[in-house]
C-alpha cells in the first residue's frame, strides 16, 4: 500500500431515471464516473435497465412511484445506510388535453397532474433530503413554462401551474432550512424532444442534456437555492 487513500466515487439519487432526461441524466453521470441509483415506477425493464446491465457496478435501480407515500418510506428505509452527494427529482406529466385552459380541465386530471408534478416531487425531497451530504446538492426538475414573469402567451395552464407550484415549495423549504449549507436548484430544461416534450420541440435529448449535467453540477458547494436553465443563467420566478 502506498498510503494514499483512493477518492469514494460520487453519487446520485435519480429519482425518475427509467427513460427521457432522467435515463438521459443517469447516462451522462456514469461517462463522469458517477455511481447512480435510479429510480423507476413502471414494473417491467426499462431503458434505465440497459444501462444498468452496461455498467452493473455503477447503476443500481429501485422501485418507487412519488405519488405514494408508502414507498418513498420504503425506499428510504433501504438506502438509510448511505450518503449521496446529490438528490435529484425528475418528474413531469401534463392533463391530457394539454392546451385546454384550466376551467376545462376535469378534477381528476387536475388533480393527477399536481400530485405527479408538484406534491410527489416534494415529498420525495422531504423523504430523502437527510441522505444527502452536508456539502451535497438537492435539485428538482422544473421548467421555464414554471416562470410567473415569462408567462407572457398563456397556454398549458395545468402544467404550468403546477411548475409554478413546485417552484414555490422549492422556495418555502429552502426558507425553513435557512442554515442548510447544501445547494438547492430547481431546473428549467428547456423545450426537449421527448414523450412529454412532444415531436416539435427544437432540442435533442443528446445536445442538451450534457450542458444540464455541467449547469447542475458547477452549483455544487453554493449554499442556497437557485432556478437556472440548463445553461446555468437565472430564470425569472
Amino acid at each position: 500500500m502506498n498510503g494514499i487513500l483512493s477518492e469514494q466515487p460520487k453519487t446520485i439519487l435519480l429519482i425518475g431515471a427509467s427513460r427521457g432526461l432522467g435515463q438521459a441524466m443517469a447516462i451522462e453521470f456514469v461517462k463522469k464516473g458517477w455511481h447512480v441509483v435510479g429510480t423507476v415506477r413502471e414494473s417491467g425493464r426499462t431503458d434505465l435497465h440497459a444501462l444498468a446491465d452496461a455498467h452493473p457496478d455503477q447503476v443500481t435501480i429501485e422501485p418507487l412511484d412519488i405519488t405514494e407515500p408508502e414507498q418513498i418510506h420504503a425506499l428510504h428505509g433501504r438506502l438509510s445506510a448511505r450518503t449521496f452527494d446529490i438528490l435529484f427529482v425528475n418528474a413531469g406529466t401534463a392533463n391530457r388535453d394539454a392546451t385546454a385552459p384550466i376551467a376545462e380541465v376535469s378534477t381528476g386530471e387536475f388533480v393527477r397532474v399536481m400530485l405527479t408534478n408538484t406534491l410527489g416531487v416534494m415529498r420525495a425531497v422531504e423523504g430523502f433530503q437527510d441522505l444527502v451530504a452536508a456539502d451535497g446538492l438537492i435539485g428538482v426538475m422544473s421548467s421555464g413554462q414554471g416562470s410567473i414573469a415569462n408567462n407572457t402567451n398563456g397556454g398549458f395552464e395545468v402544467y404550468r401551474g403546477s411548475k409554478a407550484a413546485l417552484n414555490q415549495s422549492m422556495r418555502s423549504y429552502a426558507a425553513r432550512q435557512a442554515n442548510d449549507t447544501r445547494a438547492m436548484v430547481l431546473m428549467a430544461p428547456g423545450w426537449i424532444r421527448t414523450a412529454l416534450g412532444g415531436p416539435n420541440a427544437p432540442f435533442s435529448i443528446e445536445e442538451t442534456i450534457p450542458t444540464l449535467v455541467e449547469a447542475l453540477l458547477a452549483q455544487q458547494g453554493t449554499p442556497g437555492l437557485r432556478f437556472i436553465d440548463r445553461f446555468g443563467e437565472t430564470v425569472p420566478w
